[in-house]
């Protein structure tokens, strides 16, 4: 068993590792903006940068990267993703980035002095010279940029304000040319790795992850770890008794429904169990708290839906009656079925036929030798009930008003609240991957034949 279960923590290690890289770079892709991306000319450039230097951007994302000779292994400094992307397709295009840094600098350079005159001055020059500059920031095909170059030089000359730049957009102009006279695009032909180390976004946030700390949540700038503290109580006071319930049910009715084949209780049980898992759980809900807790039609037999579900008080368990029916019927349906058809095909074996030949009771056979064989496909069903669990249903939450973690992840999905969102995910594939291994020790119990340490 030990030897089982160290093997099985070693497959869910890369297991686990692509899980979380691809969590990971799905949340960098819906990763929220810097407020100087947003909103670039009303954010001072050094906000921006302490921006980026509290959310990590201006680490690398990775430990390492695949690139050519011609790339830099500090472009990732250049936090702003539009500047960024305007320089790697230069590079794309002429290879050589001493050159093209030396651009980029001198139109900093440039920006910075346009900066200190227009504080209290206003000209059409410096709005001219103030859309080229932006305009250069992100271009990156040579007949823009050569026609933004010549309206910052005629701007200069024209206009007596910033006749004093002349010299930084004549330098400007030659860096430019520059680029293109000492061009190496040999270079983009040679790979290259460039290698980081442990200073880069994904290994904070997979260390703060295994650490518990799974970031601010943008909406109100909570500890994403407290408003799942406060959401995940409410989704488990309904998951977990809806679980064991459909398991109790479950079992029985899909034993005696095998038994009793083709009887009037298993076509009576068959029928009802069909017409549950047909009816979607939105509709069901909907139905149940306009008839059952409206006195409109007379029939208030439950109190309404979770108005201010703050505290577990009695009032609000029977709040939770309706919303534990409602996940109960799916999944009551669904594992009857399984655990019928499972069992009418193990009563088929040829070791059951032995155990009745052998004068065993109706009783032994029944429950020691053909039940415990038929158990593997609500076990493997198991191994998804640990994410169900923790994750909650978003349909039901949401109609009963339940402040469960379906309804922080529906409610977070609305606000692009994306550190919630993909926290939720990461924890539940953590969950999967730890349910299919309580599943696979499991199999040991129901059948000892299984080896769990053989092929």
């Amino acid at each position: 068993m030990l030897k089982y279960l160290f093997k099985r923590i070693l497959y869910f290690i890369p297991t686990f590792f692509l899980v979380s890289l691809i969590i990971f770079f799905l949340s960098k892709a819906a990763g929220e903006s810097l407020k100087c991306e947003q909103d670039p000319n009303g954010v001072d450039i050094e906000i921006c940068k302490q921006e980026a230097h509290v959310k990590g951007y201006d680490l690398p994302i990775f430990y390492f990267t695949f690139t050519t000779a011609a790339h830099p292994d500090t472009l990732y400094k250049v936090f702003r993703e539009e500047r960024r992307n305007a320089l790697s397709q230069l590079i794309g295009q002429y290879g050589n980035w001493p050159q093209i840094s030396a651009y980029y600098n001198n139109l900093l350079a440039l920006d910075n002095q346009l900066t200190a005159i227009r504080l209290g001055k206003s000209s059409k020059g410096l709005t001219k010279m103030d859309k080229s500059i932006d305009q250069l920031f992100i271009k990156y095909q040579d007949p823009v940029i050569n026609s933004h170059l010549e309206k910052i030089v005629n701007t200069v000359n024209s206009d007596s304000l910033l006749s004093q730049l002349e010299p930084q957009a004549l330098a400007l102009k030659g860096a430019y040319t520059s680029i293109k006279k000492e061009a190496t695009p040999n270079k983009l032909l040679i790979p290259n790795i460039n290698w980081y180390g442990s200073n880069n976004q994904y290994h904070f946030w997979i260390t703060n992850f295994l650490t518990g700390n799974f970031g601010i949540s943008h909406r109100d700038s909570k500890p994403v770890i407290d408003k799942i503290k406060a959401y995940l109580p409410w989704t488990l006071y309904i998951s977990i008794p809806a679980i064991i319930i459909a398991y109790l049910l479950a079992v029985p009715l899909g034993v005696y429904s095998a038994i009793y084949k083709d009887s009037k209780f298993d076509k009576t049980v068959s029928s009802i169990l069909l017409l549950f898992y047909s009816l979607p759980a939105f509709w069901i809900g909907t139905m149940l708290v306009n008839f059952l807790t409206t006195p409109e039609y007379g029939m208030k037999w439950f109190p309404s839906i979770c108005i201010s579900c703050d505290e577990l008080t009695w009032d609000n368990i029977k709040r939770l009656f309706l919303p534990i029916f409602c996940i109960t019927y799916g999944a009551l349906a669904f594992m009857t079925r399984q655990m019928r058809s499972s069992m009418l095909d193990t009563l088929q074996k040829d070791f059951i036929r032995t155990a009745k030949a052998k004068g065993l009771s109706e009783k032994v056979v029944i429950w020691k030798h053909a039940f415990r064989n038929s158990l593997f496909p609500l076990i493997t069903i198991f191994g998804s009930v640990l994410p169900a669990t923790f994750a909650g249903s978003v349909v039901v939450e949401y109609i009963f008003n339940i402040p469960g973690m379906g309804t922080l992840l529906l409610d977070s999905i609305n606000a692009t609240d994306w550190p919630v969102v993909y926290s939720i995910l990461m924890i539940a594939a953590v969950l999967t991957m730890l349910g299919l291994l309580i599943a696979d020790i499991m199999y040991v119990f129901a059948d000892p034949r299984v080896k769990l340490n053989k092929k």
